[in-house]
C-alpha cells in the first residue's frame, strides 16, 4: 500500500513524508475521497475554514504542485493527482490506499460470517484492525478532515465488535479481555464493547470483575448522560450474577424492534420515476450515506425523499424514520435537541432516558442507530447547522436530508437537485389529479394549464385540486384565468395551501438583502440575466450582488441555467413582482428601474457604436454619463451575442420604460437595439419597439428623437414590404429636419428616402432624391455622407432604370470613395452593384469576379439580405449559361437568406428567380406553382416589378400548352413593366412577339 490514513498520514514506506501542513491537509482530503472528485471550494474550506484568503485558489493550486513534486520524489507518478474543472482528485488502486483494504476485508469478514465460516470472519476481520497504526489522520486538526476521520474511527470499533463476536463464539475469551479493557477504557459509552468485556470476563470466572465492569458503566452513564444502561446490557448483568453464562457464548444480540415512522407514499406520484430508479441505483452501489434532496419550493422533494425511502425499505429493516425539521415553514425551525428527541422517540426510547444536554442526548441518538440498518429521513431542512448533528456514525445507516437550500457545507453529502417536471410529466400529473378523462378531452388546454403552472408539482397540484372539485370546470377556463389574470399565483390555491404561501416561505428564509435583490429581480422582465442586472437593479457592487445571487441560488429562489447565466421561474417572478409592487415599495421600484434602464441604455448603445454602418451610427445619441461604469465593459464586451440573448428582454424593457414614466431611456433604448434587428430580420420586435418609442419622443415632445425613431422604424417597414408608410415616415422625417433646419440629417433622411423610393419601383422618384440629397450635402462637411451612402442609392436607382452606362459610371465612384474612406461595407456594396451593372452589360468573366469576390465578404459580415441579392444574381448567369440546376440551388440559398433577413421584396425575388430554374430544368408544375404564389404575394404587398416578373414567367409556362392565357399574362407584365420603365419590358415584348 502506498498511502496510508488509518493513523498518522503515510505516504510511501515512512510516516509523515509530507511534512507542509495545509499539502497534507490537501493530501488527506483527496485520500478520503480517493476516487473521486474534490471540489475547490471543500478544499479551501478543509484548509482556511472560516477564513480563506483572497489567493485561496491561487494557494491551493501551489499545494497541489509541491503534492506532485513529493509523489515524484517517492517514485509515485505526479498525475497521481488529477484536476477536473471542478476540483482536484486522487488515481489510485484500492490496493494502494489503507482504508480500501480495511473496507475489502471487512467485507469479506462479513460474508464468511453469512456463509457460516467463523474462522475465516475472524481472518479477514483481524486482517482489517491490524491495518489500524491510531487513529485515523491523527495530527491533522482541520475540522473537514477530523469529521471524516472521525467515521473512520467509529468503524473501526464497530468492525472490532463484530471481530470480537466471532472470536467469543470461537473460545478466545481469555485472549480478548486485556483489548476489550483497553477499548472500553478509550470509550466509556460504548455499551456494547462493555457487554462483550463483560462476557469475556464472565467466561473465564471472574464474575466479579464482570460485575464491576458493569457498575462503572451504570456510574458513568448516569454521570454523563442521565440514563440507565441499556435493555442488552441489563439483561446481561441479570445473567452474570446468575451465572448464566456459557464459555463460548457470544453476547446475545440486542434485541431491536423495527420502527416504520415513514409517512404514505402518495399514490398520484409521477414524472420522477428516473429519478427514484436512479437515486436507489447510486445509493446501492455507493458507499455514501447521506443523500441530499434540494430544489426550489413545490418541486416535490419530499415526495420524492418518502418513495425513495420506501423504495429501499427492506435493506433497512431495523428503522425507517422521518421527521419534518420545519426549515421552511410557518413553525420556527426544530433545534438539533428537539429534533434528536423526536427521533429517539420515534425509536420507543423513553423520555427518562433522553438527556437534557444536548451533546449527551446526541450521544444516546448515535448509540441506538450505531448496530441499527436504519434509514432516516430528515425532511425540510433549514441548513447545515441544523443537519449535521444529526448524522449518525453507523455503518449501515442511510439519511436521506430535503431542503430549499443547497446544503454546500454538508461535507458527505451527495447533491441531487429537483428540477420542475416536463411538460408530458406534467401533463400526466394534472390528469392523475383531475382525471385522465378530463385531461384527454382537451389537451391543448391541459398544456397550457401546466406551462401556466411552470411545470411545478405544487402548483399543478393545485390546479388540479381545483378541477377535482369543480367537475362543471372546463380545463380551458382555468387555462383562461390562468391566463387573463396579472397574478396567477392566486388562482393556484387550494384550501390553506397555496404556492404564494410555499414561496413566501422560502423568502423570509434569505438575508434582508437578498430579499431585497429578489424583489428587484421581479422588475426585469424576465429570461435570463447575469450578475451585472443584479448589481444594477440593487445598486451594490458586483462582488456583492454576486454573493447575494448565490445566496438566493443555494435557496432555490433564482436558478443559475449556466454558469454566470440566471433566471426566475415563472410563478417567482410572479411573486417577485407582487412583492415589489406593494405601494410602500414605490421609491425603491422607481430608483430600481431607472437603474436597470439605465444599464441596458448604456451597454445597448456602446456595442451599437461597434456593430452598426459607419452611416447609421452617426444618428447615435451620446447618453450621459453612466451610473454603473463600473459594469458597463463586462456587457459591452460581449459584443453581438449580448443582443441576442436579451432581446426578448429589450423590447420588454422599452415597454417598461413607457409603462414607468422614462420616456428618453424609452426611445434610446430601442434606437440602440435597431440594427441587431434590422440586421437579424427581427422586424417584429424593431416594429414594436420603435413604435412605442414614438410614443414616448412625442409625449415628451422631443422633434428630433421623434425623427430618429421615424427613420428606424421606415426601415421595418421597408423591409416589411410596407412601401407606403415607409416613405409616409420618411417623408415627414425630411420635412421635419427641413423645419428644424438640420441639413445633414435631412441629406441622409432623402438618402434613405431614396431606398423606400426604389423598394415600391419608383426609380425615377428615387433617382431625384438622391440627386437633391447631393445638392444639400457639403462634401467639405460630410464626405462620407455624399460619397459612399448617395452614390451607392444612384447606382441602384439607375441600374433598376436599366441606364447602364451611368449606373456603371455612379457604381465605379462609389467604390472609389469607399476605399478612400475604408468603408469595408460600401467596397462589398460596390463589387455587387458592378458586378450586376457588368453582367446586364454582358461583361459575363468581370461579372463573376466581382460578384464573387461581394460574396465572400458578405458572408463574412453576417449580411444575410447582402448574400440572398448576389446569391440570386449568380443564379441568374447560371440559368443563362445552362446549368438550370445550380441556378436553382443558389436561388433556394438565396430565399433562406432573405427569409432571415425578414426582406419580403427578396424572398419574392428569390422565389420568381427559382421558378425560372425549375421551369429550364422541365418541372412545370412546381414552376407554376412558385410563380402564382409568388403573384399572390406581390398583388397583396404591391410590389409591381416582382408581379410583372410572376405573370412573365408564367406566361412563359403556359407558351406551349395554353398562348392565349400566356398571351394575357405576359401584357399584364408588360403594362406593369412599362409603368415602372423596367428594362425587363424588352424581353416580355419580345416574349409576346413570340405568341403571335
Amino acid at each position: 500500500m502506498r498511502f496510508g490514513i488509518l493513523g498518522s498520514l503515510r505516504v510511501g514506506a515512512g510516516e509523515a513524508t509530507v511534512t507542509a501542513g495545509r499539502d497534507r491537509i490537501v493530501l488527506a482530503m483527496l485520500l478520503l475521497r480517493a476516487g473521486r472528485v474534490v471540489p475547490v471550494e471543500e478544499l479551501i474550506d478543509a484548509v482556511w475554514e472560516e477564513r480563506p484568503p483572497a489567493t485561496a485558489r491561487t494557494q491551493l493550486q501551489i499545494c497541489v504542485s509541491r503534492l506532485r513534486r513529493r509523489l515524484a520524489t517517492l517514485g509515485l507518478s505526479p498525475e497521481t493527482i488529477v484536476r477536473d474543472p471542478v476540483g482536484y482528485g486522487i488515481r489510485i488502486e484500492p490496493s494502494d490506499l489503507d482504508a480500501e483494504v480495511f473496507a475489502r476485508e471487512v467485507d469479506a469478514g462479513r460474508a464468511a460470517i453469512a456463509a457460516g465460516q467463523a474462522t475465516g470472519a475472524r481472518r479477514h476481520y483481524r486482517a482489517a484492525l491490524a491495518l489500524w497504526r491510531g487513529p485515523a489522520l491523527s495530527g491533522i486538526a482541520s475540522r473537514s478532515v477530523r469529521r471524516r476521520a472521525q467515521a473512520l474511527d467509529e468503524q473501526r470499533l464497530a468492525v472490532l465488535e463484530e471481530c470480537v463476536d466471532v472470536e467469543l463464539r470461537l473460545g478466545q475469551a481469555a485472549d480478548l479481555i486485556e483489548e476489550l479493557g483497553e477499548g472500553v477504557e478509550r470509550n466509556p459509552l460504548r455499551e456494547r464493547l462493555r457487554g462483550q468485556l463483560m462476557l469475556a470476563l464472565s467466561s473465564v470466572g471472574r464474575q466479579a470483575d464482570a460485575l464491576a465492569v458493569y457498575r462503572a458503566g451504570r456510574r458513568i452513564y448516569a454521570e454523563e448522560l442521565g440514563i440507565e444502561p441499556g435493555a442488552a446490557l441489563q439483561e446481561l448483568h441479570q445473567r452474570v450474577l446468575a451465572g448464566d453464562v456459557t464459555a463460548t457464548e457470544p453476547e446475545r444480540p440486542r434485541l431491536v424492534v423495527p420502527v416504520r415512522s415513514l409517512p404514505r407514499a402518495i399514490s398520484d406520484f409521477t414524472g420522477r420515476q428516473q429519478t427514484v430508479a436512479r437515486l436507489v441505483k447510486e445509493i446501492a452501489e455507493d458507499r455514501a450515506r447521506v443523500h441530499l434532496i434540494d430544489g426550489m419550493a413545490g418541486s416535490g422533494k419530499t415526495t420524492l425523499a418518502v418513495h425513495v425511502a420506501t423504495a429501499l425499505a427492506d435493506r433497512f429493516p431495523d428503522a425507517q424514520l422521518f421527521i419534518d425539521l420545519h426549515g421552511h415553514s410557518e413553525r420556527e425551525p426544530l433545534t438539533p435537541a428537539a429534533a434528536v428527541a423526536t427521533l429517539l422517540r420515534q425509536l420507543g426510547t423513553p423520555v427518562e432516558r433522553i438527556p437534557l444536554d444536548l451533546d449527551d442526548r446526541l450521544a444516546v441518538w448515535r448509540t441506538e442507530l450505531a448496530n441499527r440498518r436504519a434509514l432516516v429521513v430528515l425532511d425540510n431542512a433549514a441548513g447545515t447547522a441544523q443537519v449535521m448533528p444529526l448524522l449518525p456514525n453507523g455503518p449501515d445507516n442511510l439519511v436521506l436530508i430535503t431542503s430549499r437550500r443547497r446544503l454546500v457545507g454538508l461535507d458527505d453529502g451527495r447533491p441531487s437537485s429537483l428540477p420542475v417536471l416536463d411538460p408530458d410529466e406534467a401533463v400526466e400529473l394534472l390528469a392523475r389529479v383531475a382525471g385522465p378523462d378530463r385531461v384527454a378531452a382537451e389537451p391543448e388546454a391541459a398544456a397550457e394549464v401546466v406551462r401556466r403552472c411552470g411545470h411545478l408539482p405544487l402548483a399543478i397540484r393545485l390546479a388540479g385540486a381545483r378541477l377535482a372539485h369543480r367537475p362543471s370546470w372546463r380545463i380551458a377556463g382555468l387555462a383562461e384565468r390562468l391566463t387573463a389574470r396579472s397574478d396567477a399565483l392566486g388562482e393556484l390555491a387550494a384550501g390553506e395551501r397555496s404556492v404564494g404561501q410555499a414561496f413566501a416561505l422560502s423568502y423570509a428564509q434569505v438575508s434582508p438583502s437578498a430579499q431585497r435583490l429578489f424583489r428587484l429581480l421581479g422588475l426585469h422582465p424576465g429570461g435570463r440575466f447575469d450578475n451585472a442586472v443584479a448589481a444594477a437593479l440593487i445598486e451594490l457592487p458586483l462582488r456583492e450582488a454576486q454573493d447575494l445571487l448565490d445566496e438566493l441560488v443555494d435557496a432555490h429562489v433564482v436558478e443559475e441555467v449556466e454558469p454566470g447565466r440566471y433566471r426566475l421561474h415563472d410563478l417567482l417572478h410572479e411573486y417577485a413582482r407582487r412583492l415589489v409592487d406593494e405601494p410602500e415599495r414605490s421609491a425603491e421600484r422607481h430608483r430600481a428601474v431607472e437603474g436597470l434602464l439605465d444599464h441596458f441604455v448604456h451597454v445597448a448603445t456602446s456595442i451599437a457604436r461597434s456593430v452598426e454602418p459607419d452611416a447609421s451610427r452617426r444618428s447615435l445619441f451620446r447618453p450621459t454619463a453612466p451610473t454603473r461604469p463600473d459594469l458597463l465593459l463586462a456587457s459591452a464586451s460581449q459584443g453581438r451575442t449580448w443582443f441576442d440573448e436579451n432581446r426578448a428582454a429589450l423590447v420588454a424593457l422599452v415597454r417598461l420604460a413607457e409603462a414607468e414614466g422614462f420616456p428618453q431611456q424609452c426611445w434610446q433604448l430601442a434606437r440602440a437595439t435597431w440594427w441587431p434587428n434590422f440586421d437579424g430580420g427581427h422586424l417584429d420586435e424593431l416594429t414594436e419597439t420603435h413604435t412605442i418609442a414614438l410614443r414616448a419622443a412625442e409625449s415628451r415632445g422631443d422633434d428630433v428623437a421623434a425623427a430618429v425613431t421615424m427613420n428606424y422604424l421606415a426601415s421595418a417597414h421597408f423591409r416589411l414590404a410596407r412601401f407606403a408608410e415607409a416613405t409616409r415616415l420618411m417623408e415627414a422625417v425630411a420635412d421635419r429636419h427641413r423645419r428644424l433646419g438640420l441639413r445633414p440629417a435631412r441629406t441622409r433622411t432623402l438618402c434613405n428616402l431614396a431606398v423606400a423610393y426604389a423598394g415600391a419601383d419608383e426609380y425615377r422618384r428615387a433617382e431625384e432624391c438622391v440627386k437633391t440629397a447631393m445638392r444639400l450635402a457639403r462634401p467639405v462637411d460630410e464626405p462620407e455622407v455624399v460619397a459612399p451612402d448617395l452614390l451607392n442609392n444612384l447606382s441602384i436607382a439607375l441600374l433598376s432604370l436599366g441606364r447602364y452606362d451611368e449606373a456603371l459610371r455612379a457604381a465605379r465612384t462609389h467604390l472609389l470613395s469607399a476605399r478612400e474612406h475604408r468603408n469595408l461595407r460600401h467596397v462589398t456594396n460596390a463589387f455587387g452593384h458592378l458586378g450586376m451593372i457588368r453582367h446586364r452589360m454582358g461583361d459575363r468573366g468581370p461579372a463573376r469576379r466581382l460578384l464573387r469576390a461581394a460574396l465572400q465578404q458578405k458572408r463574412t459580415s453576417g449580411n444575410r439580405f447582402g448574400e440572398g441579392e448576389v446569391l440570386n444574381e449568380i443564379g441568374m448567369m447560371e440559368r443563362e449559361d445552362g446549368r438550370p440546376e445550380h441556378a436553382a440551388a443558389l436561388h433556394r440559398a438565396a430565399l433562406t437568406a432573405m427569409t432571415d433577413a425578414g426582406d419580403r421584396i427578396g424572398q419574392c425575388a428569390a422565389r420568381n428567380l427559382l421558378a425560372r430554374a425549375l421551369l429550364d430544368q422541365g418541372d412545370l408544375p412546381s414552376a407554376l406553382d412558385l410563380h402564382r404564389r409568388v403573384l399572390e404575394d406581390a398583388t397583396r404587398l404591391g410590389l409591381r416589378y416582382e408581379q410583372a416578373r410572376a405573370l412573365d414567367g408564367l406566361a412563359r409556362c403556359l407558351r406551349g400548352t395554353d398562348p392565349r392565357q400566356a398571351r394575357t399574362y405576359a401584357s399584364r407584365a408588360l403594362t406593369l413593366f412599362r409603368q415602372i420603365e423596367s428594362p425587363d419590358q424588352r424581353a416580355t415584348e419580345e416574349l409576346i412577339a413570340g405568341l403571335g
